[in-house]
């Protein structure tokens, strides 16, 4: 019956107030159009405050409220605010979480517990920290300058530590940073000639260094020169039979490795480059362009320069540069009194290097390198009837890197050759390898490995060059700072192309190095050399003793 009479009376039905109560699921298909804006959704439906089930405040059958208890009317406050919304009433709705292992913050103290214990404060009323365990240890006296306690003077800083306590020092001369150091040694040679029948002898080494580094805030010359003297006490004995040694009486040989580098700063990102060199030496002992009869070894110098320039692009870096050298013999002196010309091994040597690298990261920057020359022989034609001009050059792509100065370095692998004007001479060629790595493997401890290619010239009748390869590890450990330790192993090959001889080097030595002072080093050195031909009468051996010591400033 109220069914008929809502419906008998639409009118009546529209004028009713909406209250939560019409939204039951009786009457919704009754009263609500599908498409009213009053209509349930299930949002509404999920509302706990449109529940059904809620107590009606104005009905009787709602629970009793306890006694002593003031009964809640209406919506409360704040009632679906989120967890990071606001709310009125400050309630604590959740409560934090925590992550594990971390520090939970200590309840406010109740009522009833006892007060905080105040900090300590020392006798000026300051707030006393507490000391830590080292501060108490057992430590030598500080000097009464250091530690503050002469009337009017101030307590005097402490020093920062040296992380070198016995390198040199240097001195400034003008606005130049200047080392200088000499070594003098003296020791033993088992077989100074490198012969298949050795002779041994006594001999001393006088080593003079000089570095000069410009401090500047803009451009930059570095000076970096290095010589030797090795000198024995008596010649070799020539052979019983009469025959020429196949090394020199006098077997005494200089050497002086040289080289000024300069920077000019045009701007930022472009700077003039120009380096200035000189080598002086002799031919290796036991090289087969080594004369017969000789009374001494002839000394050669190399002497040359490079001109070119350094540009950045951002990342990218281009260098470029054209290089000359000019390499001169002594005429030989033999062992009957007469001299020998070697024009013939006279030559100046024009050429270009360029370079292009980019900085992947600041720790990995690889590049490609590329370097043509050609050499012109002051004379055509050498002491055999060969020409020996020639035009050659590499290719080489590697990557220098650094990585938090444990590892850093530069490696390279490539490609050398070289054509020569007589058609009779091959073209001397191979695989051109290059690296410098250093190794940090402890505070104590540096390992560090290089590995260098070179195409040589030689005097061999039909014989294009030599191909040289030689790779080096060398470890260095400090015992202590004023003892350090240094063993360096070393193999090479020298590959005579055209003449099939192959020769292989070794060395072993070890080096024990003690700092006395900053100014003054004692050294000892021990090594082993082998030479391994495939021809016969070329093989050698020989082993060096040699204690001095090292003055420096």
């Amino acid at each position: 019956m109220p069914c008929l009479a809502l419906t008998a009376a639409p009118g009546l039905a529209k004028a009713q107030t909406v209250t939560p109560d019409l939204f039951s699921p009786i009457r919704q298909s009754q009263l609500i159009d599908p498409n009213s804006p009053l209509r349930r959704t299930a949002a509404d439906a999920a509302d706990p405050l449109n529940s059904s089930k809620l107590p009606d405040p104005d009905s009787n059958n709602q629970t009793p409220v306890p006694v002593g208890q003031i009964p809640t009317y209406g919506t409360p406050a704040a009632n679906g605010a989120s967890d990071s919304g606001y709310d009125s009433l400050n309630r604590k709705r959740q409560k934090p979480k925590y992550y594990p292992a971390q520090v939970k913050p200590k309840p406010p103290p109740g009522p009833g517990s006892l007060p905080p214990t105040p900090p300590p404060l020392n006798a000026a009323g300051q707030l006393r920290l507490s000391i830590p365990p080292s501060e108490t240890a057992n430590k030598p006296p500080l000097p009464p300058a250091m530690a503050g306690t002469i009337v009017g003077q101030p307590p005097r800083k402490r020093l920062k530590i040296d992380d070198d306590p016995f390198g040199a020092v240097g001195d400034y001369a003008g606005s130049f940073m200047v080392k200088t150091a000499v070594e003098v040694m003296g020791g033993y040679d088992s077989n100074p000639g490198r012969l298949n029948q050795p002779q041994g002898r006594g001999f001393y080494m006088i080593s003079p260094e000089f570095l000069a580094v410009s401090d500047w805030e803009r451009h930059a010359v570095v000076a970096d020169l290095r010589g030797s003297f090795t000198g024995y006490g008596s010649s070799l004995t020539p052979n019983a039979d009469g025959t020429p040694l196949s090394a020199p009486l006098d077997v005494d040989r200089p050497n002086f490795t040289g080289h000024i580098d300069g920077r000019l700063d045009v701007s930022r990102d472009t700077h003039l480059m120009a380096q200035a060199r000189l080598l002086v030496s002799t031919d290796n002992p036991g090289s087969p362009n080594i004369q017969t009869g000789l009374a001494r070894y002839p000394v050669y110098s190399t002497v040359g320069g490079t001109f070119g320039f350094d540009q950045n692009f951002n990342r990218l870096n281009v260098a470029a540069g054209a290089t000359i050298d000019r390499t001169d013999y002594q005429w030989s002196k033999l062992t009957d009194g007469t001299s020998s010309s070697n024009d013939d091994r006279n030559f100046t040597q024009y050429g270009g290097v360029g370079r292009v690298s980019y900085e992947l990261t600041p720790a990995v920057k690889p590049f490609i390198e590329v370097e043509g020359d050609s050499r012109v022989h002051d004379l055509y034609l050498d002491r055999n009837g060969y020409a020996r001009d020639s035009d050659g050059g590499y290719a080489k792509a590697g990557t220098s890197f650094e990585f938090t100065r444990i590892l850093f370095g530069e490696v390279s692998i490539g490609y050398a050759m070289r054509d020569y004007a007589d058609t009779r001479l091959n073209r001397l060629e191979g695989l051109l390898t290059t690296a410098s790595l250093t190794w940090n493997a402890t505070p104590l401890t540096t390992a560090k490995f290089y590995t260098d290619t070179q195409l040589g010239e030689t005097t061999l009748p039909g014989t294009s060059g030599v191909l040289s390869r030689t790779y080096t590890v060398e470890v260095d450990h400090d015992f202590r700072r004023w003892l350090t330790g240094i063993g360096k192993f070393t193999y090479g090959t020298l590959e005579y192309q055209g003449d099939n001889r192959n020769d292989t080097i070794y060395s072993v030595s070890a080096d024990l190095i003690y700092k006395m002072t900053r100014s003054l080093w004692i050294k000892g050195t021990l090594r082993r050399d082998w030479l391994d031909s495939n021809q016969p009468l070329n093989n050698s051996a020989s082993t060096v003793v040699m204690l001095g010591v090292r003055v420096q400033n």
